[in-house]
């Protein structure tokens, strides 16, 4: 599943071709709103929040969202008029047409519309925004410290704890940490500085194509996808297991060299 960072590029990019642009045809090509047309109106911005997009799209005297998820699959491409689509026509859920541009959000795992003073039905439950104009740290501990016996790799993957952070930077920060995935939120020696280099990675990594958190772009990843590869400070083995709970587990990677197991009793 995409990163905060990687949406927010998405977002940017969105942004940039279709806001204050004519729609000249759209299809919300989804069962619930296969009818819905907003052609017409204007699109005002795009905007993400956390891994969650959000098309704000003034009609006649209406303001609608088209609220988007990537997930797991799903991907937005932008065309010129009348180029051929970069993926296949059925895979496409939502189709936005300017004069200019059209911008096809494929294999999205979300769609919905709904009236913009409304978006809070849909990210309101989200914690703060590690990219967000609006981040406020004190709450984003606030929200982790609220359960202090959960994995902290479980916690940081928790879009309601804070937002943005999926598998790859859940991995990272705890490398970096020096944690294991495993430790208990309350037992991690600096919360304020892990959340403060989590704010940093996506900062750093939010207009690149491609993400580092090793500074070196050839060897970008200390931990995340190498299980069986040598860790780049002390050659222990990359392990992997899956952390979170029965049903919604993620892959998690850490070093036992330079991430022991917590202590118990």
């Amino acid at each position: 599943m995409p990163e905060g960072d990687t949406v927010y590029r998405v977002a940017r990019r969105l942004d940039r071709a279709l806001s204050g642009r004519l729609l000249l045809g759209t299809d919300l090509r989804v069962p619930q709103h296969a009818t819905a047309d907003l052609s017409g109106g204007t699109v005002v911005t795009t905007l993400s929040r956390g891994k969650h997009l959000l098309t704000r799209i003034q009609r006649d005297d209406e303001r609608w969202t088209l609220h988007t998820h990537l997930k797991m699959e799903g991907a937005w491409h932008l065309h010129k008029p009348g180029q051929r689509w970069s993926r296949p026509a059925h895979q496409a859920r939502v189709v936005l047409e300017t004069a200019e541009a059209t911008a096809v959000g494929f294999s999205l795992g979300i769609v919905e519309l709904l009236p913009t003073a409304e978006e809070d039905r849909v990210v309101g439950h989200l914690g703060p925004d590690l990219l967000g104009p609006d981040w406020d740290e004190e709450e984003a501990l606030r929200r982790l410290r609220e359960d202090p016996d959960r994995p902290i790799g479980e916690a940081l993957l928790d879009q309601t704890r804070l937002a943005g952070i999926g598998n790859m930077y859940q991995a990272e920060l705890c490398f970096v940490s020096g944690l294991h995935p495993r430790t208990p939120v309350g037992q991690v020696p600096a919360l304020p500085r892990l959340v403060r280099r989590a704010r940093q990675m996506l900062e750093l990594n939010k207009e690149r194509a491609r993400q580092a958190t090793t500074g070196d772009l050839r060897n970008p990843l200390w931990v995340y996808r190498r299980d069986t590869a040598a860790c780049r400070r002390c050659g222990s083995r990359i392990h992997v297991d899956l952390v979170g709970p029965p049903g919604r587990e993620r892959a998690s990677y850490w070093c036992p060299g330079c991430q022991p197991e917590p202590r118990t009793g």
